[in-house]
């Protein structure tokens, strides 16, 4: 690789090395895991630099993808006693804390591919297309996706009194209900509370 580059590069990962990291902690729902898909993906990234044409993209896919294998992985899914408790969430007297904490319990709990889809779409805010050509998908898929994903949060969220909302959705069901302290989280907001 030559200097500029490889200067290029670095610029890249320090300008993304953020919301990259951030994407996969909610594609696969663990920082250590995450860290590792970053990383292999950024590594991968690194040897075919000068091939690709759109790097933010190519990383998007590579991130989603290992952060997903980092979850198959058999001996990623065995957990000690311990490593259970240390990650249970208490709660929290911040309502906002609480709300973050089911939120972001409800989106590990989705299969990967829903949840990868949930992410990409509402926290990457990035388009259906985008979407489909990152997992390798189709449109169809990805909607479906989508549909059965935010079904299966609004169903887990009503529970605690949280529900999901479209953006530019808010009526003033919605806006006196924020006020009695019950909460309606639109998707894009609900994916960013890590």
């Amino acid at each position: 690789m030559k200097q500029a580059e490889e200067e290029e590069f670095r610029q890249f990962v320090a300008a993304r090395m953020g919301a990259l990291r951030a994407l996969a902690y909610l594609t696969c729902g663990d920082w250590q895991h995450a860290e590792d898909a970053v990383s292999d993906s950024l590594a991968r990234l690194y040897t075919r630099w000068h091939k690709v044409g759109s790097p933010e993209r190519y990383a998007y896919r590579m991130v989603v993808r290992a952060a997903i294998d980092e979850v198959r992985r058999p001996w990623r899914r065995e957990r000690s006693t311990r490593t259970e408790q240390l990650e249970r969430a208490e709660p929290d007297q911040s309502d906002v804390v609480d709300e973050r904490l089911r939120i972001r319990g409800a989106l590990r709990e989705l299969p990967p591919g829903q949840r990868a889809v949930l992410v990409l779409r509402f926290y990457a805010e990035l388009s259906v297309g985008e979407v489909a050509e990152i997992i390798g998908r189709s449109e169809g898929t990805v909607k479906s996706q989508t549909a059965r994903g935010l079904a299966t949060l609004r169903e887990r969220l009503s529970t605690h009194d949280i529900h999901l909302t479209e953006p530019g959705d808010e009526t003033d069901e919605h806006r006196h209900a924020r006020a009695a302290g019950r909460s309606h989280v639109r998707p894009a907001a609900a994916a960013r509370h890590r």
